[in-house]
């Protein structure tokens, strides 16, 4: 089932019994699993106290709670190591700089090679003629700029992201289960050989147009969605990070991959623009673009060959072994019922969020409700992103006839700007409001001001930004409006910081596996409804879609004020909805 196997979540247990294991007897037997003891929910809680409790000790003698100052256990698992052999960001950040490059380098290019082949099947099933051969769209295209052609466009997009999008859903908390107990460089390694026979897919269909299908491309984004796509990937890399980081440091750890996958997207398509406007003096359109193709295939065979031959797992051996054992209990537990047959029927794909609706000791209302605000917030502004990225492209290529090149200088301008906020803006803030030892005293207690404010404002700058994209009928305005919108990229670390601090450190894993899994949610939601509304609008009032995009961003501004502060919860408010999600 989808509960006992959701991503990442069976981590955190295992964590604590291998610190156990290591803090009491370093020559014990073998780690033994044991099953968690079920959550009494009857258990009186005081409402008024604060988010979360202090940490306590069960085996201690007194019996009197005490703050855990236990040592992280990840120290004595990579002590002795040799260098080559201890797991560290460090040897997977450069690499995934690269992957992010060649995913931030085709995101342009692919969206209007997608249109120029729709464009193209379009014309040729309005006017079949046997005797003339294919036209190459980039030598015409003004008539790729038609309405008929744009809505085509748009709902191939929309199709595209439901093959990926769904499958992604489906596979990712198996994906995430089983890269606990194989490690997350295997997973990982299995995510990039997704994406590259996807883009193989799309180069034989870009060179061979007569004899493969433009629909073979959406076959390339179902493999794709199979081995867990970039959101997955993306996933597996703060994971990595969190097996070889302290928690003290893990915020900064997922800083740095956000800045990588940033920087990808930001100097991807305005290199990639370049390359095909050099490459075109010498070939046809279609040509220039398939050679950054080409660039983006060696960049994920290079990555894969990282990951296989020089960076270390993460995971270590015990760990791995502890997780599937504890599977092979479970799974035997199950008995008869845990055949293929059985756990397709009682599949529940929403099982996984019980974790932003906690019960029994050490929760109450207030954690409950701002972490699902918290996680509708998140929700929505990821959505958003992932649904206006292929509208925007579309409409450009509509309203301002731009191709790779001024389309990857705006894709480029927004997330340096992005960058720019995350890298030096939100660090420069946090270190005057907090100042420099803020972080370090700041009590694993919920959101305070500060995070509601950069969440609060971060939503604001994206409506205003996408209020811009509607006005806005010239392309310096437009990419003016972009900027502002990339300010509200500091909400989404802020508010995946927020979300941790309202759980326990035991159940960090878990939380991101059900963040994870309404992102996948979000991802097919997304497109399909804001690609469903340009398809539909856009020979009347083509702007209508930014229109909802705003709004919907107001929805996460009025969401997020109703998250309060810790230290603010004096009213008790009881709850008996532990089945709220089962």
């Amino acid at each position: 089932m989808v509960s006992a196997e959701s991503p990442f979540a069976e981590d955190a247990e295992i964590e604590q019994h291998l610190r156990e294991y290591t803090h009491h007897n370093q020559s014990s037997p073998p780690l033994a699993v044991i099953p968690a003891a079920p959550i009494q929910s009857d258990v009186e809680v005081d409402e008024s106290a604060p988010l979360l409790r202090v940490s306590t000790n069960p085996d201690s003698e007194t019996g009197v709670e005490e703050e855990n100052t236990e040592e992280w256990f990840g120290y004595a698992e990579l002590k002795g190591l040799p260098w080559w052999k201890r797991p560290s960001i460090f040897w997977l950040l450069p690499p995934f700089l690269l992957f992010t490059l060649a995913y931030g380098g085709i995101i342009v290019p692919k969206i209007n090679l997608i249109m120029d082949l729709v464009c193209e099947e379009y014309y040729a099933s309005q006017d079949p003629d046997p005797i003339s051969g294919p036209v190459d769209p980039g030598q015409q295209p003004d008539r790729c700029r038609t309405d008929a052609v744009s809505a085509r466009s748009s709902l191939f997009l929309l199709y595209a992201s439901l093959a990926s999008g769904i499958l992604t859903a489906i596979t990712s908390p198996k994906l995430g289960a089983l890269s606990d107990r194989y490690g997350r460089i295997r997973l990982l390694t299995l995510t990039t050989c997704g994406t590259f026979a996807g883009e193989v897919l799309t180069i034989l269909t870009a060179k061979y147009p007569e004899k493969v299908h433009v629909n073979w491309i959406l076959v390339g984004y179902a493999i794709d969605g199979l081995c867990g796509s970039f959101i997955v990937g993306m996933a597996f890399a703060h994971s990595y990070a969190a097996d070889c980081t302290s928690p003290q440091k893990r915020n900064v750890a997922f800083g740095y991959f956000h800045a990588c996958l940033f920087t990808g997207i930001a100097l991807g398509p305005v290199a990639a623009g370049y390359i095909i406007e050099a490459r075109q003096k010498y070939v046809d359109k279609t040509e220039a673009v398939l050679l950054v193709f080409y660039i983006a295939l060696g960049c994920h065979i290079v990555f894969i060959l990282f990951l296989n031959f020089i960076i270390p797992e993460s995971l270590s051996k015990a760990r791995q072994e502890a997780a599937r054992e504890k599977h092979r209990i479970e799974k035997e537990q199950r008995g008869p019922s845990s055949d293929f047959i059985n756990r397709i029927r009682s599949l529940n794909l929403l099982a996984p969020l019980k974790i932003l609706w906690p019960t029994g000791p050490g929760s109450n209302s207030a954690v409950r409700w701002n972490l699902i605000l918290l996680a509708a917030t998140d929700t929505i502004m990821f959505g958003v992103a992932i649904g206006a990225m292929g509208v925007i492209v579309v409409y450009m290529r509509q309203q301002f006839n731009w191709q790779e090149l001024e389309s990857g200088r705006f894709v480029s301008i927004v997330n340096i700007s992005r960058v720019f906020c995350l890298l030096v803006a939100l660090p420069l803030l946090t270190r005057i409001v907090r100042g420099k030892k803020g972080t370090k005293s700041q009590p694993h207690s919920g959101s305070d001001r500060f995070d509601l404010f950069i969440i609060r404002v971060s939503v604001l700058f994206d409506m205003l930004g996408f209020i811009g994209y509607a006005l806005a009928r010239d392309g310096s305005l437009f990419i003016a409006s972009g900027a502002i919108a990339a300010i509200g990229g500091m909400g989404s670390p802020t508010l995946g910081s927020a979300l941790t601090k309202h759980v326990r450190p035991d159940q960090v894993g878990q939380l991101l596996g059900a963040t994870g899994l309404l992102h996948a949610f979000a991802r097919v939601l997304g497109p399909t409804i804001f690609n469903g509304i340009y398809s539909a609008t856009t020979s009347t009032y083509r702007q209508a879609v930014f229109v909802c995009l705003a709004g919907t961003f107001g929805c996460a501004l009025l969401c997020s004020w109703f998250i309060r502060p810790h230290g603010e919860f004096s009213r008790e408010i009881r709850s008996s909805t532990a089945g709220f999600f089962s």
